[in-house]
């Protein structure tokens, strides 16, 4: 059986699965989010933003045809390397791990779609808003866009079987240790595979107690990708707007 034996994220996120897994994702909700956000936060015209774990671009690319200079950045060097090839004069996509500040700054940094939570050890996650700081202009503003964690494990489907060009995805799910754990197994060519997708479920507090230690401040907190109100029980996104 193939295993990931590194962090889980660096492994599952690089393989042709994934993509195949999440090919059905909604881009135009998708795309619709982005639209609501750029005009709420103002952005101004031709404004310069980071897309933090980008994966194959395609966000840094919609947001690219509004007219921004956009910047995607992923740890995955399979998915940056197909990302590149869609590169323009205001279009980049960089190998970065987002612990660590670009050495840039912009007018936003947005981090979305559930791409937070996902490291060992919970001082990344500080490290990780600290360097969004880092990489916001003077009148730039942050952008993290989560699960709602109370949500989620509420409506939790421990298991299900998705089926997607023919291989059958078998996932568990559950939670264990704070961490929402996802265990997907499956077989190609007669070679089984199994993953984990591992995301600490992060509630708006400890996200509070997270931007008060890293020095920022909480400005808007949204429900959903229509910019609606957030109410923990059945928001179904944690969209939070800090600088």
């Amino acid at each position: 059986m193939t295993e990931d034996t590194q962090q889980w994220y660096a492994s599952w996120f690089d393989t042709p699965f994934y993509h195949i897994l999440y090919k059905d994702r909604d881009y135009s909700e998708a795309q619709l989010f982005m639209d609501n956000l750029t005009e709420y936060l103002n952005i101004p015209e031709h404004g310069k933003i980071l897309d933090l774990a980008c994966g194959k671009g395609r966000h840094s690319m919609y947001l690219n045809s509004l007219g921004y200079d956009v910047t995607g950045v992923d740890l995955s060097e399979n998915s940056i390397t197909y990302a590149k090839q869609f590169e323009n004069s205001s279009l980049h996509f960089d190998v970065h791990d987002m612990c660590k500040p670009y050495g840039e700054t912009f007018d936003a940094v947005f981090n979305l779609f559930t791409s937070f939570g996902y490291f060992e050890n919970d001082e990344d996650n500080l490290k990780t808003i600290k360097a969004i700081k880092e990489n916001l202009n003077t009148y730039g503003f942050g952008v993290i866009d989560f699960m709602n964690s109370d949500f989620v494990v509420n409506n939790l489907v421990a298991k299900d079987v998705k089926t997607v060009e023919g291989i059958d995805f078998n996932q568990k799910r559950h939670l264990e240790n704070g961490y929402i754990i996802k265990t997907i197994t499956f077989t190609v060519n007669s070679e089984n595979y199994r993953f984990q997708e591992r995301v600490k479920a992060l509630t708006l507090d400890d996200f509070k107690l997270l931007f008060n230690k890293a020095g920022v401040h909480l400005l808007d907190v949204f429900g959903d990708y229509k910019l609606n109100t957030f109410h923990k029980d059945n928001s179904e996104r944690l969209v939070m707007i800090f600088k």
